[in-house]
Formats: C-alpha cells, structure tokens, sequence
C-alpha cells in the first residue's frame, strides 16, 4: 500500500509550489488566512498548513479557493494555459463589469485590432 499523500500536495516539492501560488493568490487579492478559513470551513492553520505545502488539498477546497481566488483551478496545478498574465488579469477584470459594459470593451478590442491592421 502507497504511503503518497491523495489530494493535490503531491510529493513535498509539488505541494510547496501549489501552497505558494495559494499563497500569492490570497494576497493579491487582500484577502487574510482567517477569512480563507472561514470560507473553507478549516481552521487557520489549516490555510496556514496548505500554504506551507504541510496539508494536501481535497479537489473540493482546491475549487473553492479557485473561486474565491478568481482563478482557473488550472493557475494552481500548474496546467494553466499559455495565457499572458496582462491578459489573465484583462479577462478576470472585464468578468465583473456588467454586460453593456462587456460590449463596449469588446467593440473597443475590436477598434484596436483593426487599428492595429490598418
């Protein structure tokens, strides 16, 4: 019988890099351990351990700190596509304006593609 940890710590060096990206995600968006812990229903040290590559991460808590994160579960595992991080943050930013707002910034896309063109 395997002694490998299931969930998403993998070996200690996968585990390290998945609990740093957590960690660099929750500051960048200013949120604290606590409030990811209330979130997940763990206590902080929990959050603590998971950013520390100490804990594994269940599939279930790893899309829930995706979501809370604004992030594709694929940022943390490392299977994100090759997408520039400019145009990561431009897609997360335009996600929460409201639909008219959207069109306007697709018709703008669209101007300065052509401009670009032309």
């Amino acid at each position: 019988m395997s002694t490998q940890p299931l969930g998403f710590a993998g070996p200690a060096d996968e585990g390290q890099v998945l609990g740093a990206r957590l960690k660099e995600a929750r500051e960048y968006i200013g949120l604290k351990q606590e409030q990811v812990a209330t979130h997940l229903g763990i206590p902080r040290t929990g959050v603590s351990d998971i950013e520390k590559g100490k804990r594994s991460v269940s599939a279930i808590e790893l899309k829930k700190l995706a979501h809370l994160y604004q992030r594709p579960v694929q940022f943390f595992t490392g299977d994100e596509p090759a997408v520039p991080a400019d145009v990561a943050f431009l897609a997360r930013t335009a996600s929460a304006l409201s639909d008219g707002d959207r069109q306007e910034l697709q018709r703008f896309a669209e101007f300065l593609q052509a401009k670009s063109k032309g």
